[in-house]
């Protein structure tokens, strides 16, 4: 017998998007259920961005050790460092256990329902949910909130399966492979082949671009491709992977000059992108307006079908949880009758390679692109004391400003520890500084915060320690 329940909200998916959507409208007064077929918290928690930096970390102390089994100038000695990666995956795995409990009792603090299973939409106005316990479930609501996120992209040429893993399971890995092949030189596939390199494995990368992370302007990525070379990773730009040898345990890989070889691989792991979960759940009977694989929203996460709302991956790029958490709090409060747009100056994203990358705003393309006419400069970490304290000399720091008014549009990085300054470029973006701003503010000292001041002070020709 299916039972019937009614509710306000009606969100799908638990993931950063939705779980922050139904807490946010819960705490508002509006009645909600969420939807979720697995953990609370989805897949940025549960098998992406958490579990990601978790095991970056884990090979970043290991392999810190190792360099220094041997002569180190810190005059640190450790001798023949080992690795028990059953005990580093429970480590992990307790991180996002104990994550996705607090979104749990978050939800319930909240007031907001949690229903356990796999939603089916019948209408805007009706989902049909299969329960984990078996007995189905009927939700009628006044609102639909679409927020089922995005998954791995196959290649034909190489579905998942075998050897040929996605990036949840190159997360999970018993073992750390002999030689792992990874395909697609974007930030998914470099950050776990760093990853995987420095615990041990034998790594290669197959890219069908001119350079790696091309998402990214060359500047930014070509201290990470050196990063990549000392590390002993090797790369294949301009060559497509056209499958599986026939033995299974090799990748054949042709280059742009058609010649075609042969990498041997214990594991393949596709990295060749995400995009939108759009089927499994009955979205093509709402007949919504598509954005090409995603939903189509306007400025305050509407669809074209009225009190159908749609967050995060599913609306296409940016893909990153911090953007789903933002039109998550935007959907909840228009809801309640504030009036918010999610219409951000700047949404940050940071690659967690090594080193890392961070962008904000526009770069020197982007500018010239939206015609504004701009004035740059860069600060290098090699001039930075606290990045020489901690043998990070490497990157540098970029801003970018109106040439007429000064006023910040653009802030990008790369060096160890960078993601911690992406807070500071927003903020200054959205805030509307000036490059005297940020020049004129006590940076603490010594920190890498201060290549933040002395790059606003260089492209004003005021530079101190340059």
């Amino acid at each position: 017998m299916t039972v019937s329940r009614n509710c306000q909200l009606l969100v799908l998916g638990a993931g950063p998007g939705g779980y922050v959507a139904a807490i946010r409208a819960a705490r508002l007064g509006i009645a909600t259920t969420v939807v979720e077929a697995g953990p609370l918290g989805g897949t940025c928690l549960n098998i992406g961005c958490i579990p990601s930096k978790a095991l970056i970390h884990a090979a970043d102390e290991f392999h810190r050790a190792c360099g220094f089994n041997g002569d180190s100038p810190l005059g640190i000695r450790v001798a023949s460092p080992t690795i028990d990666l059953a005990r580093t995956q429970q480590w992990k795995g307790g991180i996002t256990g104990k994550l996705a409990s607090g979104v749990g009792a978050l939800l319930r603090k909240a007031g907001a329902q949690v229903v356990t299973g796999r939603a089916s939409i019948v209408d805007g106005k009706t989902v049909h949910v299969e329960r984990a316990d078996g007995e189905p479930l009927q939700l009628v609501c006044e609102h639909l909130l679409l927020a089922t996120g995005s998954e791995p992209v196959a290649l034909p040429s190489l579905p998942f399966g075998g050897p040929v893993i996605d990036s949840t399971q190159a997360l999970a890995l018993d073992r750390v492979p002999r030689h792992l092949v990874v395909v697609g030189a974007g930030y998914i596939g470099l950050e776990l082949g760093i990853a995987w390199r420095k615990l041990g494995a034998e790594v290669a990368v197959v890219e069908t671009a001119a350079r790696v992370l091309p998402g990214y302007d060359e500047e930014l990525s070509r201290p990470v491709l050196a990063s990549l070379k000392r590390l002993g990773i090797t790369v294949h730009l301009e060559c497509a992977a056209v499958g599986l040898t026939d033995t299974g345990d090799g990748l054949r890989v042709r280059s742009s000059q058609a010649d075609e070889y042969i990498l041997p691989a214990d594991q393949v792991l596709v990295a060749a992108g995400r995009r939108p979960r759009t089927a499994g759940f009955g979205l093509e009977s709402l007949g919504l307006e598509m954005d090409g694989r995603a939903v189509k929203v306007d400025a305050q996460c509407r669809t074209s079908m009225r009190n159908v709302w749609a967050i995060g991956d599913l609306t296409g790029e940016p893909m990153l949880a911090h953007r789903a958490m933002a039109q998550a709090e935007v959907v909840a409060e228009v809801i309640a009758g504030h009036r918010r747009r999610f219409e951000p100056a700047a949404i940050p994203s940071v690659c967690f390679t090594d080193p890392e990358i961070v962008s904000v705003g526009l770069d020197a393309a982007r500018a010239e692109a939206a015609g504004v006419e701009i004035v740059q400069a860069h600060f290098p970490f090699a001039a930075n004391g606290r990045a020489l304290s901690m043998e990070a000399h490497e990157g540098f720091v970029r801003v970018l400003a109106r040439r007429d008014t000064h006023q910040i549009v653009g802030w990008q990085a790369v060096g160890r520890g960078v993601a911690e300054l992406s807070a500071a470029f927003c903020h200054s973006i959205e805030m509307g500084a000036r490059l005297e701003d940020v020049g004129a503010i006590i940076h603490a000292h010594p920190t890498l915060g201060e290549a933040m001041q002395e790059a606003a002070l260089r492209a004003l020709g005021q530079a101190v320690h340059i």
